[in-house]
Parts: structure tokens; sequence; C-alpha cells
């Protein structure tokens, strides 16, 4: 036998390797996994589903946009008191119900007085120039005084009622009745105390006032809002503010009253974009006729869009798995495949597709749930 020679030992174990390499190659691959999505059915549940090819349906926009419950600007009294004094009692409390007439406050003026003895100067000079008017009728018919001095006197009657009208008209003003008036003229007795009044019925939403307070004419002291109506007042989006005009009628949704369907029609819209946040302001009023809506409250204002073609699905279709929708779409007599679709809102038991389906694809209907459990089933098993 004759034996390789030394040096011809590695090219001999080189060409061994490289035979052994291309040996593995030529291993057939793997077989593929089957896909976990797709489930082949037995006649028995074949017949308990339901298969229909999906629809499409009109569908209108819906924009939903950020919205607060504000108070109605044309319901709402800001009372102050009608002279300088200092608050001695306080009658209305925050939240108080009131009526057009009731006394919120009283309180003590020395101005008040000042003003109601120029009105009994006045009141007495307006008499006294009435009997001078009376006495110089008399002279004169007796001769006595000439037509001259009669209409003197009478000149100057006429200027002290203009000055008691005056006086009497400053007084009202100064929020004395009438028959306040009446009263300080019959008595002819001077009191200092004023009466905050309500102008308007309704809440007391605001109060700025402490008994002792010194308060001015120009004081806001007590706010008064009729909330029977209500403003909700939502900032459109400018690319969206064609969407809405005056007198639409409208949605909203308040959280807080959850259950309550809110309609209610647009009485403002704003005829300007505000620079800063690229919004139109909108205006919607709502009756609230139970007081449940309250000043402040967060909502949503619903507007409808334009109406555009969409694929339609039932929701008894839909399979709901860790926060995804999902319909199972038929790929042949007996293989269906569970596939992931992007729904919009509900809207009488019927879902808008937005994305993952086309119109005429057959999908389960009935049944899908069952379908489900089938697939799980044999996914379990086949793990």
């Amino acid at each position: 036998m004759i034996l390789p020679k030394p040096y011809l030992l590695p090219a001999l174990l080189l060409a061994l390797l490289l035979g052994a390499c291309q040996e593995k190659k030529t291993v057939a691959p793997a077989v593929a996994a089957a896909d976990p999505s797709i489930v082949t059915v037995s006649a028995d549940l074949l017949g308990r589903l339901t298969v229909m090819a999906a629809g499409e349906g009109d569908q209108a926009q819906m924009i939903r946009v950020a919205a607060r419950i504000e108070v109605d600007e044309q319901r709402v009294a800001r009372i102050g008191a009608a002279v300088t004094g200092r608050l001695t009692e306080i009658h209305a409390e925050l939240g108080q119900r009131v009526r057009t007439g009731d006394v919120l406050a009283t309180l003590h003026s020395a101005e008040l007085s000042s003003f109601q003895l120029a009105y009994l100067k006045a009141l007495s000079q307006e008499e006294l120039q009435s009997r001078a008017v009376s006495r110089a009728k008399l002279l004169f018919e007796s001769d006595v005084i000439s037509a001259a001095e009669l209409q003197r006197r009478e000149s100057e009657l006429l200027q002290a009622q203009a000055e008691r009208q005056t006086s009497h008209d400053q007084l009202k003003v100064l929020g004395m009745t009438e028959n306040d008036v009446n009263t300080l003229a019959r008595t002819r007795s001077v009191h200092s105390l004023s009466s905050v009044i309500a102008t308007q019925g309704g809440a007391v939403i605001e109060r700025k006032v402490t008994p002792g307070q010194v308060v001015q004419p120009a004081d806001a002291l007590f706010t008064i809002a009729d909330l029977s109506h209500v403003w909700l007042v939502a900032e459109i989006p400018e690319q969206q503010a064609g969407l809405v005009r005056t007198g639409d009628v409208v949605q909203a949704e308040i959280s807080a009253l959850a259950e309550q369907d809110i309609r209610g029609r647009l009485i403002f819209v704003s005829d300007t974009v505000k620079p800063d946040t690229r919004t139109v302001t909108a205006r919607m009023d709502v009756e609230n006729p139970d007081r449940l809506i309250k000043p402040g409250m967060l909502a949503s204002m619903l507007i409808h869009g334009a109406t555009k073609k969409r694929v339609m699905v039932p929701v008894v279709a839909v399979v709901r798995e860790e926060n995804l929708d999902y319909v199972f779409v038929q790929i042949d007599a007996v293989r269906f495949q569970l596939r992931q679709v992007k729904l919009g809102n509900e809207n009488n038991g019927v879902a808008p597709v937005i994305e993952g389906l086309a119109a005429g694809e057959k999908i389960v209907t009935e049944g899908a749930f069952h379908l489900n459990n089938e697939r799980r089933r044999k996914e379990l098993e086949g793990a």
C-alpha cells in the first residue's frame, strides 16, 4: 500500500471538510408554521355562522370640540349700592335664590340724609312760593300790586317747583321709591338707611361684601344670574369653522351629565379668528329648567360635518382583543382569517370602518364569538 506523502495530508483534510459542508447545504428547510390568524372550521361550526358582504353607507363626519358652560350674560345683573355708605346688614347669601325687589343688603349713608334734607328744603320753598302767589293774586285783584309783581312771584314759584322736582328725582336715583319719597314728605323725618334691591330674580352667584364695609355706587356688590338658560361656549378650529352658522341646532355632551341628551341652537358665531389659538368662538343657548347644568362644567360640542361613503359593519361582527378591533374575513368555503380593523363611532348597532376592510369582502356576522374561540383552541393545540 502506498501511503500519501506527509505534505499531502493537509490538502486531503481540507477536501473532506468542504465535502461535509456541501452535504449540510442540501438538507431540506423546515416546513413553515401555519398562520395563527386563519382558522378552518368544521361543517358543524360552519352551520352556526352567518356570512355577509360588507356594504357601504353614508356617514356624516362628527367633529368634537372642547366647550365650557357659562352664564347667559343677557340674564345676569350686577347690583351695587345707589349711595356711598357703610353696610350694616347683609340679607343675601352666596347661592341663595332671590326675586325681583328683594332686599339684598342695608347700609347707613350720610349722603342720603343730605339729599333728603335738600328735598325737604325744596318742598318747603315750593309751598312758601305757592302761598305767596295766592296772596299776590288777591292783591292784584284789589289793585294793590301791579301785574309785574304778580308775574315775578309766579316765576319764583316755577323755580321752586323745578328745584323740588330735581331733588325728588335725585332721591329716586339714590334708590328711594315713590312711596318712600311720599312718606318723607308727609313725616318730614330724615333717615339714613338705604337698601340694596335685587333688580331681577335668580341665584346669587357672587357676593363681594362683608358687614361694616364702606361701599361706593360704582362697586358691584352682588351678581345675580337667571340660570334657566345657560351658554355652552366652544372654540371651533379654523379648519372646521365653515361647518357652523348662527341658528344651527347642534348637540353637546357634558361629562358630569353623561345620560342627558343636550341640544341647543347656536346664537353666536364669531366673525373673526383668534390669532393665538386659530379658533372661532361659538355660543350655544341651552335650556336648563332643572338647574342641573352648572356654570363652569366642562363639555363637548358635537358638529356634523360633510357626509361621505364608509364601509359599515354590524357591531356583532366585531371581535375585541387587547383594546383592538377585529373581524373574520372569509377566504374560501371553510377558512376564515382574523383581520384587524379601525372603526369609527357606533350608531344604531353599526360602526363605520376607517381602515382594514373593503366593500364587498365577506365577513362573519353572527357567530364571530364562537369562531374566535375555535381559533384560540387550535392556536393552543399548536403551541
